[in-house]
């Protein structure tokens, strides 16, 4: 089965459409201000300190 060139140059251009129509979205979602505080908050995670691991520092080594 053969596709004409027409044909191919056709499903790239729907290709490239959806492609940049879910690049769009993507952005739209990332920048709408309903998803800020929890970006915000997410973008905190690395900065702050796990309870666990803080403990586990404290702790003394083994003797041996």
């Amino acid at each position: 089965m053969t596709m004409s060139i027409d044909t191919l140059n056709f499903l790239r251009g729907i290709t490239t459409i959806l492609a940049m129509s879910a690049f769009v979205g993507v952005f739209l979602w990332a920048w709408s201000r309903r998803r800020r505080d929890s970006f915000e908050a997410a973008a905190q995670l690395p900065l702050e300190e796990d309870a666990d691991i803080v403990d586990a520092g404290r702790q003394t080594p083994p003797q041996r």
